[in-house]
């Protein structure tokens, strides 16, 4: 691939996606294309990149996927499943007694282990929900992944990542060599495509958002753009939660961290007094047998 080509996918990519390549990942996309050059009956990238120069859609919505298309297992980092099981649903529990509904949104689902850990989650907490409506909305750009999600199948390895084996008996179907996840699990998340880059407000509004490990593909201003965005639909009672390698600080005053609570975050209430917050003390819920 020549340099040229290399300069003409990072600006498609970056004003398709976000995603930011830096002058030294030539190689991450030539091993990524190259397969679909390939599948596409094209003897080299340089003649994909001509193709997509042609403006052959379906093929360029295949190169985005391709180089956005980023893993994922159950349970990622635990601490903010902690943060969800510790903080954020018992404070949902309390300020939403009334309406009874919760609405959590999954910004970067993938192949779907993140939000199905989240029902895992709401599952374990099921006595203290009962009679409530819990929404669970999964998007991401790639089409692809988002079938996989649906499906709820997965290989032995994906499992093994982060799946307590309590949780693989109680809400997974052996296959052969797969696992599927259960129909009632399944059932408690709703997949959309969606590109961060476009607006999401038809989305509605939401009491949680989780927006992890995707930020750190963005530049400043893309960053800074999604976070205002995210701002517009959070409530206002609501929790942000970021990977550990994302922070808002330097970006939006929008929001604020919560003290010892890393990666979590709420609304600012006022912009111009804009500091850590604190979550008064609640107690864990227990979690149902």
């Amino acid at each position: 691939m020549t340099p040229l080509d290399y300069d003409y996918l990072r600006k498609l990519l970056k004003d398709r996606s976000g995603l930011v390549l830096s002058a030294d990942k030539q190689y991450l996309v030539e091993s990524r294309l190259t397969p679909l050059a390939r599948k596409a009956g094209l003897a080299s990238l340089a003649e994909l990149v001509a193709k997509i120069k042609a403006n052959n859609e379906r093929l360029i919505v295949e190169v985005v996927e391709a180089m956005t298309t980023n893993e994922s297992f159950f349970y990622r980092d635990k601490v903010p499943f902690d943060h969800f099981r510790e903080a954020i649903m018992p404070s949902l529990i309390a300020t939403r007694a009334k309406e009874r509904r919760v609405r959590i949104w999954c910004s970067a689902a993938s192949t779907g282990q993140e939000p199905y850990s989240l029902a895992m989650c709401l599952k374990e907490m099921k006595d203290k929900l009962a009679g409530w409506r819990i929404d669970i909305i999964g998007t991401d750009l790639s089409t692809e992944v988002l079938e996989k999600a649906k499906a709820g199948v997965y290989s032995q390895f994906e499992v093994q990542r982060g799946l307590p084996i309590q949780m693989l008996v109680k809400h997974f179907t052996q296959t052969g060599d797969t696992w599927q996840i259960s129909p009632e699990i399944r059932g408690m998340v709703q997949y959309k495509p969606l590109n961060l880059l476009a607006d999401f407000g038809h989305l509605g509004s939401f009491d949680v958002v989780f927006c992890r490990n995707v930020l750190i593909y963005f530049d400043q201003e893309t960053k800074i753009g999604v976070l205002n965005r995210i701002a517009k639909i959070l409530e206002p009672d609501g929790f942000l939660v970021l990977g550990a390698a994302e922070t808002v600080v330097g970006l939006t005053e929008a929001f604020k961290p919560l003290q010892d609570r890393r990666g979590l975050y709420v609304p600012n209430k006022d912009v111009l007094k804009p500091g850590v917050a604190k979550l008064a003390p609640i107690r864990p819920l227990a979690v149902a047998g």
